[in-house]
């Protein structure tokens, strides 16, 4: 019996070593695997990246050429909210290029183009609000707020009237001048405008050097007129050379005339007509 018993000891102790060896092996063999299987949570980035904001270009419909002719009292609103929307696309395509590869599929949508939207829709509808205080008010400028992403980068007109993107494509060369500046496209011809240094009275000494300022003033205005109308080339409709070079233009150059007749008038007779001179044409 004693000596049975170190028989079977050894017996038990080579099954036991056996099972311990086949567990070793099968640990080694789960942990190679587990070694070569991605990591889920990595696997999900990479679908996001995947599926995330693409470059490319945010592109908004036009706003300036489809506008009626803008009231006097409406211009300088309708100007300044024009230019809200040119900022607006301006920094949603800064939005775009800074969370390149960031989000899921409906990142853009949700993040960049949903929220322009609704800001556009505001300035629109300020827009249509100042025209209407004094005419008709433009219906439809809602349709004009949503935006598109141009994954090729080469964008399109703004709602303000400017170009976004890359595109370096020239102006049509079947846009037209018309002098009262109604052409298809900006940028053909250049700013006329009457002298109105000829068309002043005798100037007292005592006025004459604001008179010298304004007139220099009114020279300036048309040379931004004129650069203004430059960087637009080919860009709005019918009336964007009206509504933002022309129209605007008009009214810089009335009040510096009032300013002139005033100075004249404060020791002598204030010159009468010289408002007339304000308005510019488009030339070829």
């Amino acid at each position: 019996m004693s000596r049975a018993l170190p028989k079977y000891n050894k017996r038990r102790v080579a099954f036991i070593g056996g099972a311990a060896a086949v567990a070793l092996s099968g640990a080694i063999v789960a942990g190679s695997a587990l070694a070569g299987t991605p990591d889920r949570s990595s696997g999900t980035d990479g679908a996001r990246t995947l599926a995330a904001a693409a470059s490319g270009t945010i592109t908004c419909p036009d706003v300036a050429s489809r506008l009626p002719a803008v009231p006097a009292s409406a211009r300088a609103e309708v100007d300044r909210n024009l230019t809200l929307l040119r900022t607006q696309i301006q920094e949603a395509n800064q939005r775009l290029a800074d969370t390149v590869g960031q989000g899921g599929p409906n990142f853009v949508n949700n993040a960049i183009l949903g929220p322009l939207k609704d800001k556009r829709v505001a300035t629109v509808n300020r827009i249509a609000t100042a025209i209407g205080r004094t005419a008709a008010r433009p219906a439809g400028l809602d349709a004009l707020a949503p935006c598109a992403l141009d994954a090729g980068g080469t964008g399109t007109d703004t709602g303000g009237g400017t170009a976004t993107g890359t595109s370096s494509a020239a102006p049509s060369t079947a846009a037209t001048a018309q002098p009262a500046g109604g052409t298809v496209g900006a940028g053909v011809g250049a700013v006329s405008c009457p002298d109105v240094a000829p068309r002043l009275p005798a100037v007292p000494a005592s006025a004459q050097a604001e008179v010298d300022r304004n007139l220099t003033l009114l020279r300036t205005q048309i040379q931004e007129a004129n650069q203004r109308l430059a960087d637009t080339a080919g860009q709005g409709g019918p009336n964007f050379v009206q509504n933002a070079v022309l129209g605007p233009l008009a009214d810089k150059r009335k009040s510096t005339i009032d300013r002139i007749a005033i100075a004249i008038g404060r020791t002598s007779a204030k010159p009468e007509g010289l408002d007339s001179l304000a308005a510019c044409t488009l030339t070829q």
